[in-house]
């Protein structure tokens, strides 16, 4: 024999929207897709720069490059270092790898780097932080009046 199925509790039937007297159920947060293919944690640790452009690094480079010199030559202090992406058209068929501007009258003394022409001639870090600071040096001797190898004396020898 079949036994009967006990009565359950007036209510709504299954599948109907609850009833307004319980609380609506939490939704379930998903930390994945559907497929398990969502975030699983930091893609690198807290101490590796992940968003450090090569710009900023190129940045960084000619500073350490400036500080260097500003040690042995404190009149630097006033000299402003910019870089720039790529200089300006020139008619020649050299592209320079930086330039220098004098004082005026209300403007400090500018020494440009341009990063593009100076990326493209170099292969590793080592070198491109090499050609960086060969390139300050030349447009602060340029600026001073003096010759690379007295602004630094490690000048060429790398």
């Amino acid at each position: 024999m079949d036994t009967p199925v006990p009565p359950g509790p007036p209510g709504p039937p299954p599948g109907s929207p609850r009833s307004s007297g319980e609380p609506p159920a939490e939704p379930r947060v998903r930390r994945r897709d559907r497929h398990g293919r969502g975030m699983r944690g930091p893609v690198a640790p807290p101490q590796v720069p992940l968003s450090v452009s090569r710009a900023d690094t190129f940045r960084d480079l000619v500073l350490d490059s400036v500080e260097r010199l500003e040690r042995r030559w404190p009149q630097l202090q006033d000299v402003d270092f910019m870089v720039m992406e790529v200089p300006p058209p020139v008619s020649g068929e050299t592209v320079p790898l930086g330039g220098s501007v004098p004082a005026a009258k209300r403007e400090p003394a500018r020494v440009v780097v341009y990063r593009r022409p100076v990326e493209i001639r170099s292969k590793s870090r080592d070198e491109r932080a090499a050609l960086v600071h060969e390139v300050v040096v030349e447009q602060v001797a340029e600026l001073l009046g003096l010759s690379p190898e007295s602004v630094d004396p490690r000048y060429g020898q790398d």
